[in-house]
């Protein structure tokens, strides 16, 4: 027993660096921070939640990725026109994002700078649950609720530390409904590649 441990140490010892050089550019996921500026109400609405994404490489700089992002609810304040009161408002309103499509980046490098186009849905349902409860009811309301088409141009950057990276991003999610609206979507968050 002795003897095969030792063996089994001796190769673990010869197997690490083989495994802290090999190519991290296999497959890639990550969690995020999300903010959302939904432009279409006056005022804005600036909406923050997290989301998670994963993606497989199709050529080195070249990757297929889809994410999911959940946002939760706001309180805004409003403006009344008789004599200059505010009003602070919560809204139940939740954005449930569902983005696919290519990533392309720079060649080479720890740092790369890279654009992406997805296609997707966005999902707006209304609840007054808690940010854990109200997930399920979004997700569940994509068939049944006031969900439009959308597509995302964005441009980021992002770096990498062997297997660990920080990545971020922002682009205009814009979706359809009665027309096209366009809204600045901003993530940030670490990404894992193996």
């Amino acid at each position: 027993m002795k003897r095969g441990l030792i063996l089994a140490v001796f190769c673990l010892t010869l197997a690490v660096p083989a495994m802290l050089a090999q190519d991290y550019d296999h497959i890639e996921v990550g969690i995020f921070a999300d903010y959302f500026n939904l432009a279409r109400p006056t005022p804005h609405i600036n909406f923050v939640g997290v989301g998670g994404r994963a993606a497989f490489n199709v050529r080195s700089n070249v990757q297929i990725e889809a994410e999911m992002s959940y946002d939760f609810a706001r309180t805004f304040t409003t403006e009344f026109n008789n004599g200059g009161g505010l009003q602070f408002v919560r809204t139940n309103l939740r954005p449930l994002h569902a983005l696919f499509g290519p990533k392309i980046s720079t060649s080479g490098g720890a740092a790369r700078l890279y654009g992406t186009f997805k296609v997707g849905l966005i999902n707006f349902s209304v609840t007054n649950q808690n940010g854990l409860s109200g997930f399920p009811t979004s997700v569940s309301d994509i068939t049944t609720g006031n969900t439009s088409a959308a597509i995302y141009p964005g441009l980021g950057v992002e770096g990498f530390w062997g297997p660990f990276g920080l990545r971020a991003e922002g682009g205009d999610e814009i979706y359809f409904n009665n027309g096209t609206h366009n809204n600045l979507k901003i993530t940030f968050g670490p990404a894992f590649r193996f």
